[in-house]
This record gives structure tokens, sequence and C-alpha cells, in this order.
């Protein structure tokens, strides 16, 4: 049997944020085994962790959505760095993923993620994108792993949009992003992220566009510190330092079950 645990992640209070499953394993396991487990959980994210022996990292970590293999995901990795805190184990807590070597820290009551910059390169809208998302861009780009980042008007417009998501799911972008300036005080800029193509229709809080989105914003506003709100209905927050070619994350977890696979 292999224990799990849910947990929220980048939220202070149960049931908002954004849910993983993780399960901190001992052996190594079949990937046929670890995408059936992350459909069974049906999360936007399942996390398998197990120590390795390797330089540089203290265990591997990988990442399935309900249907694939991802080669980024933040939220879960904040939440696995949490689930080895309930643990006992101490920090810092190294990664080796298909992202390379990530590592999270606890600071200032929050764990702190250290991953890529991965800034957008501006591209030419696809052909009929204000339909698809809804709403009329005022700048498209592409960056980290085929993300389609599009700013808009206004966080209103980020609110409101109901893109078609069939036809998200035929762009050959692995995520939409719609993204404006926020409109509260102590909120820099808001997003939502929607993966149809790899069975995330909408995912509540994705640390991992925010490698994207931290370089954009930071560009645009001049300023390296920024706090971020992901609007989806579930919401979210981050804390984000820009320095060079990383992007630090920050935020808070929760645990909301734990309990055991008969696996």
């Amino acid at each position: 049997m292999s224990e799990y645990r849910v947990i929220d992640a980048f939220t202070d209070r149960p049931l908002a944020g954004n849910p993983a499953a993780v399960l901190v394993l001992e052996d190594a396991y079949d990937d046929a085994w670890a995408q059936g487990v992350a459909a069974e959980f049906n999360l936007s994210e399942t996390a398998f962790a197990r120590p390795v022996d390797v330089p540089d990292a203290d265990y591997e970590l990988r990442w399935f959505t309900p249907t694939v293999e991802v080669e980024l995901c933040g939220h879960a990795t904040l939440a696995t760095a949490h689930a080895l805190t309930e643990l006992g184990v101490p920090g810092p807590y190294r990664f080796t993923t298909r992202s390379g070597v990530l590592t999270v820290v606890e600071r200032d009551g929050r764990l702190w993620m250290d991953f890529p910059s991965l800034p957008p390169q501006p591209i030419e809208a696809p052909e009929g994108l204000a339909g698809i998302l809804g709403a009329e861009p005022l700048w498209v780009g592409v960056g980290g792993t085929r993300d389609l980042l599009v700013e808009v008007a206004d966080e209103k417009t980020v609110r409101g949009v109901a893109p078609d998501l069939a036809a998200v799911a035929r762009l050959p972008y692995r995520t939409l992003m719609p993204t404006a300036r926020a409109d509260a005080d102590g909120v820099d800029f808001v997003s939502r992220v929607f993966g149809p193509r790899v069975g995330v229709p909408e995912d509540p809080v994705t640390g991992s566009a925010h490698t994207v989105l931290a370089p954009f914003w930071a560009e645009r506003l001049g300023r390296t510190e920024l706090s971020a709100h992901q609007a989806s209905a579930r919401g979210g927050d981050l804390l984000l330092e820009h320095r060079g070619d990383r992007v630090l994350i920050g935020g808070h977890a929760v645990s909301v079950a734990r309990g055991e696979l008969n696996l």
C-alpha cells in the first residue's frame, strides 16, 4: 500500500488554491501505474517523489495530469515540499525533475520554489484567437513549455473570459493564459490558465505559469518583486521574485486529506 496526501497549494486555508495529490514512495514504480493513479485522483496534477542518490538532489519528482506526464508543475512541487515537512524531513528540498534540479526552501512562513525564468516571446495572434478566448488580445506571446500568454484589457476581462475549450485544445500550445494588471491594492497582476490539451480544462493556481508571467510583468512594471493572484473559482495567491534567469515563487499550503492506496 502507498500513503498519499491531498494538499491545497497557494492558499493558507483549506478548499482554496490548487489541490494536488502527493505520494512519497521508497521504491521505483511503473509509469503506467503512476498515470493510472493520477487518473484515479483526477486532480490537475499528482506528484510522485522518491529518494535518489544523485548529485545536487535528494528526491526524484514527477508530475502527472489525469492524462499525461508534464515537464513542470509548480503547485504540486509546493505540495510535495509541504508533505515532506509533515513527514519530518528537513529542508531545503532538492528535486531532480524533467526541468532540471528544483529547490524549495522555507522563508518567512512560506515555501519558496526556485524555478527557471521562461520569458514569453511575442508572436502574431493565432487566427481566431479573440473568438476562442472571448476577449480582444492586446499582446500575445509564447513562453515556458509552449504556453500561450495573452494580455487583455483589465482584470474584469480576465475574470469574465469563458473560452471555447474545444478550440483551445486544438491550438498547438500546452495552455492558454489570459492576464492583465490587477485592480486591487497589493496585487500586481491577475491571470487564469486553461489547459484542456493536457487534461486540465482550467487549472485553479499554476506555479509553472508564473515562470512565464513573472518575467513578463517584471519587465512591464519595472520591478522584480511582484504579487500575483490567479483568478479561478478557487483562487490562489503567489509572491514572486524575478532574479535574472530564475524565478522564486512563494506560497502557503494546507493538507486536507491523507490515506492509503490499496494498490
